[in-house]
Formats: structure tokens, sequence, C-alpha cells
């Protein structure tokens, strides 16, 4: 007589039942804790919508240039001290705030989110009752109008509106969020540090370290619409400078001396033939923004220095440009008796998209906006120096939309009727629609939590 024991092949199968049962059971029970949570995020955004506001305008009235936003940086850091974050770490490379929120759940991410606080040295012509009438007298360069003509007020305010939703649902967090405020995104003077890389090198991103980093830009796109791009969605930059150096002398006798000027005409003009010196197929632009001489309309000064940007849609062009552009320089310089001197300075790598973060990111860009309001975008020569975190850590950066506009048949913005236009940014007209500003604060809120509980990952 055997000594086995039976085995019931029925009772194994339905072991095999319930724990499946269970399994979906509990999958289904996360599903609708997530949801939940979900809600919740976007009921407090909405509460959080007239502060948003509210912040947006303060900033916008009082705008602050790069390496001097003090006051900016002093009402974040009271707001997130309001909020009873873990910590509030304040004076990172200049006047950067970050922000820590540790969740009450275990969990081993921590998501960076990151707004840019500084402004632009431009008049406000925006036309609203709280467009800014600050001037900087003391700025380099200056004296300096001063107005957020590139939407920074916007991703400053709705950051806080973030900090203050997740703040609200801290205990059901698993793992950790940075609430980044990076001061000079616009660059700098060029005789002091700052931005994104000077923030790195202060250790802000050390303890704990960024498993993934989350962005976006206000654009002139239609209203609560977000773009995206596999790739680089924005340039590799430098800033350039070219001192053209000849021989003072009396504007009646220029025979007498070297003048300067001709010089650097000759080189803005030839600037305008690089782009055929390299590929067709891949755009680059190299832009004359500012020229400064020495002298007075009867002196034909020593120097003539050109302030310009270089950018590439690819990086890997970025040093051929360069040559020829100093080759250029120098050559046209030279033609005319004088010398140049060329500096490659605040050199930012582009922000680049892989298509895994991408994809990714999807379902929840679709889900704070609609399927049919998240589309790609073409590339840009814009840049911004979130290229520093994002590269470095992983991550996504999207563009936010809001201006009065439609997209054509070839998903291009155009103005709406009777709408206030497309008005680009560094414009002294640019505009943000402040209605759409809870959109950012969705967005930041619920890919932080995606990311937090692992839905958001590039693997």
């Amino acid at each position: 007589m055997s000594t086995e024991p039976h085995l019931d092949g029925n009772a194994g199968t339905e072991g095999t039942d319930r724990a499946d049962r269970a399994d979906r059971a509990d999958r289904a029970d996360r599903a609708d804790r997530a949801d939940r949570i979900l809600e919740e995020l976007d009921r407090s955004a909405e509460r959080t919508a007239p502060q948003v506001i509210a912040w947006r305008r303060h900033l916008h009235r009082h705008p602050e240039l790069s390496n001097r936003e003090v006051e900016t940086a002093r009402l974040v850091a009271d707001h997130l001290r309001a909020l009873g974050l873990d910590e509030v770490r304040t004076g990172i490379a200049g006047h950067g705030v970050v922000g820590v929120l540790r969740g009450g759940l275990p969990g081993p991410r921590t998501v960076a989110l990151r707004a840019d606080i500084d402004a632009l040295p431009v008049k406000d012509l925006c036309g609203t009752d709280f467009a800014s009438e600050a001037v900087d007298a003391d700025y380099p360069g200056g004296p300096f109008p001063v107005s957020h003509a590139c939407g920074h007020d916007c991703h400053t305010a709705m950051l806080m509106g973030a900090a203050t939703v997740l703040a609200g649902v801290r205990e059901r967090l698993p793992g950790t969020v940075l609430f980044v405020f990076q001061p000079a995104e616009e660059g700098p003077p060029v005789t002091e540090e700052g931005g994104a890389r000077a923030m790195l090198a202060a250790g802000a991103f050390t303890d704990p370290v960024p498993s993934m980093v989350f962005g976006m830009h206000v654009t002139p796109y239609p209203k609560g619409y977000v773009g995206y791009r596999v790739g680089n969605q924005y340039a590799a930059s430098t800033l350039v400078r070219i001192v053209v150096t000849g021989e003072q002398v009396h504007g009646s006798t220029p025979w007498q001396g070297v003048d300067p000027m001709p010089a650097a005409g000759g080189i803005m003009t030839g600037i305008g033939q690089i782009y055929r010196q390299v590929s067709a197929f891949d755009p680059v632009t190299v832009t004359i923004g500012h020229v400064e001489d020495v002298g007075r309309f009867n002196i034909i000064g020593q120097t003539v220095t050109l302030w310009g940007t270089v950018r590439c849609a690819v990086e890997s062009d970025m040093a051929e440009v360069q040559r020829r552009l100093t080759t250029l320089a120098e050559h046209t310089a030279a033609a005319y008796g004088a010398t140049a001197a060329v500096d490659y300075l605040q050199a930012v790598p582009p922000v680049h998209n892989t298509a895994a973060w991408v994809a990714a990111g999807l379902p929840t860009l679709r889900r704070v906006v609609g399927a049919e309001r998240v589309v790609e975008t073409g590339a840009t020569l814009g840049y911004d120096d979130v290229s520093e975190f994002v590269n470095r850590f992983g991550g996504l950066y999207v563009m936010l939309g809001v201006q009065d506009a439609t997209l054509d048949a070839d998903g291009r913005p155009v103005p709406e009727p009777d709408g206030r236009g497309l008005v680009t940014n560094h414009n002294p007209r640019f505009y943000a629609d402040d209605a759409t500003l809870v959109t950012g604060v969705r967005l930041h809120a619920q890919v932080a939590y995606a990311h937090l509980t692992g839905a958001l990952t590039a693997g």
C-alpha cells in the first residue's frame, strides 16, 4: 500500500484562483486609492488657484534680475516654511531655495520639481494693471527696466501652489519631493557665477539625490495645451563676447588711427552667412544682441564689444560654429587693421527628453489636460539650463500653453479671433493667461505623485 500523500488537483487550482482573486482585489484597491488621491490633488489645486494668481501678479509687479532675486527668494522661503516642510534651504548659488518634503510612507524615489525665479532687463508693455515699473539702476550695464517677459513669475507661483497641494497629502506620499527654485536661469552677469550649474556645485541635490527632475515653461501656445518633444526640447547655447580693438583717434582724422566700428560691422554682416557653412538639416543661429563702444560722437574709440548668443539644435555642431565664428571675427578685424578676441561663456547643454521618459510621462500629462491637448512640438533654438538637472538625473521637461491661440491643420499655433494674439517670450508684450496657472499646479503635483508611486519611471 502506497504511503505517498494524495494530491487533490482541484484544491491546488482553487488555491491558485484564490491567490489570483486576492491579487486582483489588492491591485484594484491600490488603483482606487491612487484615483482618490489624484482627485484630491486636483481639488486642492483648484482651491489654491486664487492664491497662485495673486502670487504671480505680485511677482510680476516686483521682478528681480539674475542673481538679484532677494525678495522673490524670501517670498518663496517664507511660504515653504509656513507649510511645515522638513527642510527649507536658502542662499543656494546666490538666492536659490530648495524645500524638502519627506512623505509619510516609505519609498525609494525622490522627485525634484523645478521653477526659475529671475526676470529680464526688458520693459513691461503687457498692458495689465500689475505691469512692472521696476528699474534696476545698479545692474552691470544698466540702468535697466525689469520685467517677467519670459514667464518665470508663472513658474514660481505654480510651484509654490504645488508645494501647498503636495504638503496637504504628505502622509500618503511614498518618498521625497524637492521644490527647487532656481536663480539666474537667464544668465548672471559675466563676472558672476549663478544658475543651475552653480546649484549643482553647491550641493543642492546631494541629499537626497533626485531620481527624476520635472520642469515646464509657459509658451505662446493654446491655453492648457502641453507640448512635448522626444530628443532635444531646447537647444545648446553659449554666450559670445567679441572685443574688436583698434586705435583711438579724433573723428576728423580717421587715417591716423584704426576705427574698430567698420570691423565690427563686417563681423555682424559675415555672421549672417555662418548658417551656410554647417549642415542645413540641423538649425543653428548666431545672434548679436548688444553692441557696446567706448567714445563719443567725435571720437573714434579704442574698442567695440559685440555681445551675442550661439544656438545649435544639435550639440555636436557647437564646436564647429564656434570655430567658424572665431575665424570670421579674427580675419575680418585683420582686414580693417584691427584685432578681435572671441570668448565663449556660460555654455548650456540642450534639454534632452529621452523616449523612455516621454513614454512614461504621457499618461499623466494626458490625465491632467486631456489626450487631445497633449501634442508633440517642433524643435526650438530656445535654451533653459534646467538641462543641467534633467540630463544628469533623468526626467521630463514640457511646454505649457498660456495664450489665446488654437492649432491650425498643421499643428501650428495661430491667434484666436479677438484674442490677445501670439506674443513670444522675451517680447515686452509677452502675456500669460492667469486661469491656466492651475494646470501647471496640477502637472507638478500629479507628475510628482506618479513618480513616487512608481507609475512614472523610465525603467
